[in-house]
């Protein structure tokens, strides 16, 4: 049973703020892990959350796996992201 991909309101205003190039990677990116979405992703250091890799930028998310639900909490780029936590 694939995930559901829900984004927070911080994440969406995010999204849109970035070239359309790369929100189609971002959201190729999620499709693509909502099957197995831990094979993919990277648990963060010290912190109940996640990072996905897309280029230069990472999606921060949390899984609900009880759910089934990839929650978006935030995205940016690799420089930046980890300071927004």
């Amino acid at each position: 049973m694939p995930y559901a991909v829900v984004y927070t309101p911080r994440a969406r205003k995010e999204l849109k703020s970035l070239s359309q190039d790369l929100q189609e990677r971002v959201f190729a990116s999620l499709e693509r892990i909502r099957i197995r979405p831990r094979a993919f992703v990277k648990r963060l250091v010290g912190s109940p959350f996640y990072a996905l890799r897309v280029g230069d930028h990472r999606v921060i998310l949390d899984l609900k796996d009880g759910k089934l639900i990839i929650l978006v909490i935030t995205l940016g780029r690799r420089e930046n992201i980890y300071r927004k936590l």
